[in-house]
């Protein structure tokens, strides 16, 4: 539907006939834009992805400040976040080929493309760097012995070199979104790196705070208050980008971007009081984790809903041809 007005034409006997407005419910029986294809694999994907990139962070973090217990739940949450958002990915294109297929070739200009490039070097860092590990179960000599005494700086190098690359993988996914024609994710270009990236902080600061040692995990709440000024900063934005904004705003998709938003103010209230409290630090944590995946979800959600009713695409079209024809 549009937001004209009716028209006004003279009949054959003069009297004034109206002419309602036109219907854009389709495009010669076909909808004016085709919906995305991707199910909900791709929302699990999108928080699993940032998951992972947030947890490599805090594991380098905590290698570089000598906190073993904290280091070891980030490098173990990251390699099990890009496993679980490599099978989504996969198990979305259907086929474990096209996995394969996309690395053939490297496409800078192509989001999709950038993105698998950078999910196929993260992983295989994070699998040395929590598999490193393990070197303490290894035996004191022989060759398992040599491979004990080096696992730890092998995994020292792999852990940075993840934590390198997680910005990227954080955020690039806004990156893809926006990249597309769905108009709540399109016109969102500004913001939704920024929402992805207050989101992964949040997640793996959540996980951080639910699995390491309570006298490791000070850190973690004042990077929970920076998550979620990034993720609120990015979300006011959000919420600001005029018509295509009213799916983060109404309906099931704004159910779940408000309740991503209260989590993430009733976790990080929590953390800050959490202190030693290994009830508040799970509490906090979970509430962390959850506002992730409900922010992603619902930013998908948007999407789809924005995708589906053809007055998000025509209105904005019209508005910017006026203002284009307009003295």
């Amino acid at each position: 539907m549009t937001d004209e007005t009716p028209r006004r034409r003279r009949g054959r006997d003069g009297e004034q006939l109206t002419v309602p407005p036109a219907d854009f419910a389709s495009y010669y029986g076909r909808p004016v834009l085709k919906p995305p294809v991707w199910k909900y694999d791709i929302a699990g994907y999108l928080f699993t992805g940032g998951l992972a990139a947030g947890s490599a962070l805090i594991g380098a973090g905590a290698q570089l400040t000598g906190r073993p217990g904290l280091r070891k739940v980030g490098r173990w949450t990251a390699l099990g976040g890009v496993a679980a958002s490599t099978y989504l990915l996969v198990h979305d294109l259907g086929r474990p080929a096209r996995f394969h297929h996309m690395l053939r070739v490297a496409k800078v200009t192509s989001p999709m493309s950038v993105g698998t490039w950078i999910l196929a070097a993260f992983g295989p860092l994070a699998g040395v760097a929590a598999v490193a590990e393990l070197a303490p179960l290894l035996p004191q000599h022989g060759v398992l012995g040599l491979a004990r005494r080096i696992a730890p700086s092998v995994g020292n190098v792999a852990g940075l070199a993840a934590a390198a690359t997680a910005p990227a993988l954080a955020t690039y996914t806004g990156v893809l979104l926006a990249d597309t024609a769905v108009p709540s994710w399109h016109d969102a270009y500004p913001s939704l790196p920024f929402v992805f990236a207050g989101s992964a902080l949040a997640a793996a600061s959540g996980v951080g705070l639910i699995a390491a040692p309570a006298a490791e995990t000070a850190p973690l709440r004042r990077l929970a208050l920076a998550a979620a000024a990034v993720e609120f900063g990015g979300g006011h934005q959000l919420e600001r980008q005029g018509l295509t904004s009213e799916p983060y705003k109404h309906g099931r998709s704004g159910r779940l971007v408000k309740a991503g938003r209260a989590l993430l103010a009733v976790g990080t209230a929590t953390a800050l009081l959490s202190r030693r409290s290994r009830i508040l630090s799970a509490i906090s944590g979970a509430a962390l984790v959850a506002s992730s995946v409900a922010t992603r979800f619902g930013v998908f959600e948007a999407g789809r809903v924005s995708a589906r009713d053809p007055k998000y695409t025509v209105v904005p079209q019209r508005e910017r041809l006026r203002s284009t024809t307009q003295p």
